[in-house]
């Protein structure tokens, strides 16, 4: 194998440099997991017009074949998250899978089927409740709503000031939450009512335990993937090796200070990912 320093980013951490070993060492038994918005699509103000980097299929289809899985792990729909990303049909990516609504949903990329409980019905109850909290609160036309199913998200990116219109309506949402079972995903200028019990740890654990992997790399950008992180770091203590990666961005210092790598948004992601498949191949 070719000495991978050239190519590939140093860890700041041991942790992560032994991650990094175990991904290059033994990658038919490793799950590389990552989130969509903003790891592997751009954020924009408008979520319905997010699209995959250009270069992540095909760095996603260069590198999959070399290892056990790559599971999409997403707060979206997850049929939503392959029509935006482009997964489907792709050559190289039977080892996909994108589990959407924070792993509630699945979809394989062999199969192309979508497996998925029952909704859950206080998420109906809350969407019902929605407009009146709003209009209470006063917020301005800046402030929108995303239907997600599953889910429903209040954004304020578009807002006069988006972090005022956060933060003023972070306790009512959290009350109509509690009211309806639900929780609350707070993210980069959005709230997300969902039902309990499930996150992207859960789902990225349950998919390692699942594929029998020995090692694991998560790359995320948000507060919605600090569950994934720690997910890793559990892992890490009973002996499975990993690398955590930071998707780059000044909103969430949180997951940068706890990264082992932090990479220059979608664009450094994908780059990671075609040097791990040049390292590879």
């Amino acid at each position: 194998m070719a000495d991978h320093a050239a190519k590939l980013p140093t860890p700041v951490t041991p942790a992560g440099r032994a991650g990094l070993d175990a991904v290059l060492a033994h990658p038919g038994r490793t799950v590389i997991g990552l989130d969509f918005d903003g790891t592997l699509a751009p954020i924009v103000a408008d979520p319905e017009q997010a699209r995959a980097h250009p270069d992540a299929v095909p760095a996603l289809a260069a590198l999959a074949p070399r290892i056990a899985s790559v599971a999409v792990i997403t707060g979206r729909p997850a049929t939503v998250a392959v029509e935006h990303g482009g997964f489907a049909d792709v050559p190289g990516l039977e080892h996909l899978v994108v589990l959407g609504h924070y792993g509630a949903e699945r979809w394989d990329a062999r199969s192309g089927e979508v497996s998925a409980p029952a909704p859950y019905p206080g998420v109906a109850a809350a969407r019902a409740e929605l407009p009146g909290i709003l209009a209470a609160v006063g917020a301005g036309p800046g402030t929108w709503t995303e239907e997600k199913g599953r889910a429903v998200a209040v954004h304020t990116r578009r807002a006069a000031d988006p972090q005022a219109a956060f933060e003023a309506l972070r306790g009512p949402l959290t009350e109509l939450a509690a009211r309806h079972g639900l929780i609350v995903e707070p993210g980069r200028m959005v709230l997300e009512l969902r039902p309990p019990g499930m996150d992207k740890g859960v789902a990225l654990l349950d998919h390692v335990r699942e594929t029998g992997a020995e090692a694991v790399l998560y790359a995320g950008d948000d507060l919605g993937d600090l569950p994934a992180f720690a997910a890793v770091e559990v892992l890490r203590s009973v002996g499975v090796p990993g690398l955590l990666v930071c998707s780059g961005s000044s909103e969430v210092a949180e997951l940068a200070e706890r990264a082992d790598l932090v990479v220059d948004g979608p664009a450094g992601v994908v780059q990671l990912l075609r040097a791990l498949a040049a390292e590879l191949s």
